[in-house]
């Protein structure tokens, strides 16, 4: 960019003033001038330092400016370009910061008979209830948005000179169209602001109004703080952007017309349709939009620090199961009635699956304490959801979707965070292709998943290539919709979850031998069902115990389906001492009691056909590896290569660095036992189960072991820390 010697900033307010501060102390240009309509706000400018120079007139604003800021209300913008125009050279870059775009462009056009390519519409997304240059801020732009419109025919080399001064002055720029930006605006600030003037004058001339808001409490003063704004400033903002404003405005009042209808009939679950899913989708958004998880809201990287324990003792109960929470709140959904909850896992994965089906219009209370009260629209009650259904970094919500929207009579995006994007989707398009489905991937086979509207779904007969309840689940439920039977074979028998939640629900399912089948159009009826402890998140705690000398703990309420216990058949095969109390069943799954002690383990060739069992719990059964004596060798787990991280190589890199060495293979590791951990510092690589298994080498390390990365807990087990330091865990945990 050319070296710029003037800025001129025509209007001394809030924004012109904190814009021409902080540029005359970034130094952006050699000199930056000032110019007010009232004489007395540039003086003052002047003397704190706000701007170098005054100028005396239009003219002298412009003259050598290389780049003007119109810093004035919106309907101020058309008599100031025509003073502007006689004297603004052609080389001259002008831009404005009104939040309306289309009012001042079309100002523009008509006075220049086409929109200059040398003028680039700008709007910082800041401000301040206050005004006036001496209510200039310098820091006011600092981690703000602010967002540039520029025609097709602006000049690239004027698009940067103004983006730059932007970012300049801290704020993070992003470019739109100038009639998607009013419309954006329309709803996210001229609303609030139109509606904050009308409740507190409605409430002004209320008699008992000195009692009103004597009493106001602080939610009232945040929502009323931008009554305070500019009213010259917002008077010509809402008759600029009339259309927009009217148009969302017209919406507002009809759901509020809505909502007066529901508490004159006590309509209470529209009430609290509307008040759940505003609350969610709140926090969902900042979610999405900052990349934070869902529930850990501070998005600082999480580290834990881990030391050598003695032995471990306890009675605890871990969080839900993250498979079978996932699925209570799809098949409750999907059912006639109400369904009720308990054990929901609120960890990020299930809260991203519960916030999907809100977006779709399902009224869902909580979960609060675990408890989620669901009801259900029927077969065929889903609502196209407003945006792309962002699914943080849940692959089983985007599979087990994929499955369920590719029969909907509506299109429909799955997208998520950036470890999502990595993961393989084709293993569940591609046989849905087969059924009739219209569905695309990335060009890499990898998310955003698109889904556009099919006709009716086939059913058919599938033999899956690898073993993955993922798959088999998402071409079950898409089977629900399907026109006749289909069947899925499976290579090995994987955790049945689904076929078991679908019985519940009162769905037919078949069973012969390796092959599960449906048959497309039933129902589902609502439930209770009760989601036991997740047995992948005890798996933590079993090997725990089972490396730690002296340790004798006992978790209880663990889901101990046939088609995951295979990490506990594994530890038995070395040794493990587990055994299984008080074996029952909640909501159709087998639960029980588990007592695991502390014993000498042994190196093993783990069985191929319990690979599929356990394919979770591998990265912390290679800690066990490591601590038993003899050899360990896994085969036929490549499954472990696309997971959240490669969790093979990711295990083998990790364990090199705190001393311990492996011998990775394509499909799996071989781990020589009775190695020591040395302590050191390893990466999760953001793979939850990576930062957990790490925590519990640190149990037998000789040093302190240190892990990066591990916000991403959070998404099955949000209290994995305060658990494994009641159980005497030398744990802790900075951000």
């Amino acid at each position: 960019m050319p070296e710029i010697n003037v800025v001129s900033v025509i209007g001394l307010g809030l924004i012109g003033g904190s814009l021409a501060k902080r540029l005359r102390e970034k130094r952006f240009a050699k000199e930056v001038v000032g110019f007010d309509i009232r004489p007395g706000e540039t003086e003052l400018g002047l003397q704190n330092g706000v701007i170098d120079r005054i100028a005396t007139s239009y003219q002298d604003a412009v003259r050598s400016a290389d780049l003007l800021v119109m810093a004035v209300p919106v309907r101020a913008v058309d008599s100031l370009l025509r003073e502007l125009h006689p004297w603004l050279a052609d080389s001259t870059v002008f831009t404005d910061v009104g939040s309306v775009k289309g009012a001042v462009i079309y100002t523009v056009e008509s006075i220049w008979g086409d929109v200059p390519e040398n003028f680039i519409p700008g709007h910082p997304i800041a401000g301040s209830e206050k005004s006036g240059v001496l209510a200039a801020n310098a820091s006011l732009f600092e981690h703000h948005k602010t967002i540039l419109t520029p025609l097709a025919s602006a000049s690239p080399a004027a698009y940067n000179m103004v983006a730059t001064m932007w970012e300049t002055v801290g704020a993070e720029v992003l470019k739109m169209d100038f009639v998607k930006h009013d419309e954006v605006l329309a709803a996210t600030s001229h609303l609030p602001h139109l509606l904050a003037f009308s409740l507190v004058d409605t409430l002004a001339g209320e008699d008992d109004n000195k009692e009103i808001f004597r009493y106001a409490a602080g939610g009232f003063r945040d929502f009323t703080r931008i009554a305070a704004s500019d009213p010259v400033m917002w008077h010509d903002v809402f008759l600029s952007n009339r259309e927009a404003v009217l148009k969302v405005l017209s919406h507002f009042s009809e759901d509020l017309d809505k909502l007066a209808e529901a508490i004159r009939n006590g309509d209470s679950q529209m009430l609290m349709g509307v008040f759940t899913r505003a609350k969610a989708a709140r926090e969902h958004f900042t979610k999405l939009l900052e990349k934070k998880s869902y529930t850990a809201m501070n998005t600082n990287e999480i580290t834990f620090i881990v030391n050598r324990s003695v032995g471990l003792s306890g009675d605890i109960r871990v969080p839900g199961d993250k498979s079978i929470s996932h699925r209570a709140i799809m098949l409750g959904a999907l059912s006639e009635g109400e369904t009720e909850v308990s054990g929901f896992l609120e960890g990020e994965d299930a809260l991203a699956t519960l916030q999907a089906f809100r977006d779709m219009g399902v009224v869902i209370e909580g979960p609060v304490d675990g408890a989620v009260k669901i009801y259900g629209v029927g077969m065929n009650g889903l609502k196209r959801p407003p945006g792309a259904l962002y699914l943080g970094n849940s692959g089983t919500s985007m599979r087990l979707l994929a499955g369920l929207l590719a029969a909907q009579p509506f299109a429909s995006e799955l997208c998520g965070d950036d470890s999502l994007t990595k993961r393989p989707m084709v293993r569940v398009a591609k046989p849905l292709r087969e059924m009739g489905a219209h569905i695309e991937t990335a060009e890499n086979g990898c998310p955003p998943i698109e889904i556009k509207r099919a006709g009716q779904l086939r059913g058919f007969h599938y033999s899956m290539p690898v073993a993955s309840a993922q798959v088999k689940s998402c071409l079950l439920l898409a089977g629900l919709y399907a026109d006749g039977e289909t069947v899925v074979t499976e290579p090995v028998p994987t955790r049945d979850h689904t076929e078991r939640m679908l019985e519940g629900f009162g769905y037919s399912v078949n069973r012969r031998g390796n092959m599960v089948s449906v048959n497309g159009g039933g129902t589902l009826t609502g439930t209770k069902i009760d989601i036991p402890a997740d047995i992948s998140s005890a798996a933590f705690f079993l090997v725990a115990a089972s490396i730690t000398p002296g340790s004798d703990l006992t978790l209880r309420h663990v889901g101990v389906n046939p088609t995951r216990t295979g990490v506990i058949t594994i530890l038995r095969l070395m040794g493990g001492h587990i055994e299984l109390i008080n074996e029952r069943e909640a909501g159709g799954e087998p639960v029980a009691d588990i007592r695991v002690r502390y014993a000498p383990l042994q190196g093993i060739t783990v069985p191929r056909s319990l690979v599929p069992l356990a394919i979770d719990e591998f990265p912390v059964l290679f800690i066990a590896a490591c601590c038993a004596s003899g050899t360990t060798t896994l085969s036929g787990a490549e499954e472990l290569r696309v997971k959240e991280s490669d969790r093979i190589q990711a295990m083998a890199d990790g364990l090199k660095k705190v001393g311990v060495t492996t011998q990775v293979k394509p499909d799996g590791i071989v781990i020589e036992g009775g190695q020591r951990f040395k302590g050191g510092e390893v990466s999760s690589l953001g793979d939850h189960r990576i930062a957990m298994a790490f925590a519990v080498a640190g149990l037998r390390s000789e040093a302190e072991i240190v892990i990066r990365d591990c916000a991403n807990v959070a998404t099955s087990f949000p209290n994995f820390v305060e658990l494994a330091r009641r159980v005497g865990f030398n744990l802790r945990s900075e951000s």
